[in-house]
């Protein structure tokens, strides 16, 4: 059983800055790629950044240069630094993991349970 949870989710005024934090847990072989999505009230679920075990990183343009994403690989952790925070920010924050639960195992998408971000104007 492997469980991704994340915590650091808060309502901010816009400018802000806030960091979320997933951690992975359960029977982890191995991690691949880790990854940040969200999905506003009525909008479909968007990536928002991702980073490899090797710390290769990829971000949406709307976030660029405002985001950061960066990884724990011996905490089987991902965070997601957000800095300059916009109302259109505002979703749900998803982690996702893309691991093998054990040896020689083929890889799993796993998904958090998501964390309330808020940026009031």
């Amino acid at each position: 059983q492997v469980q991704l949870v994340e915590s650091g989710g808060d309502l901010v005024q816009a400018g802000g800055s806030l960091r979320v934090s997933c951690a992975a847990s359960g029977s982890i072989f191995s991690i691949n790629v880790m990854g940040w999505y969200r999905q506003a009230p009525g909008k479909q679920r968007e990536l928002v950044a991702a980073i490899t075990s090797g710390g290769s990183t990829n971000y949406a343009d709307s976030v660029k240069g405002r985001f950061t994403i960066s990884r724990d690989n011996a905490k089987n952790t991902v965070y997601l630094q957000m800095n300059s925070l916009k109302p259109e920010d505002t979703a749900v924050y998803y982690c996702k993991a893309t691991l093998a639960p054990t040896y020689r195992s083929r890889w799993y998408d796993y998904w958090g349970q998501g964390t309330q971000v808020t940026v009031s104007s």
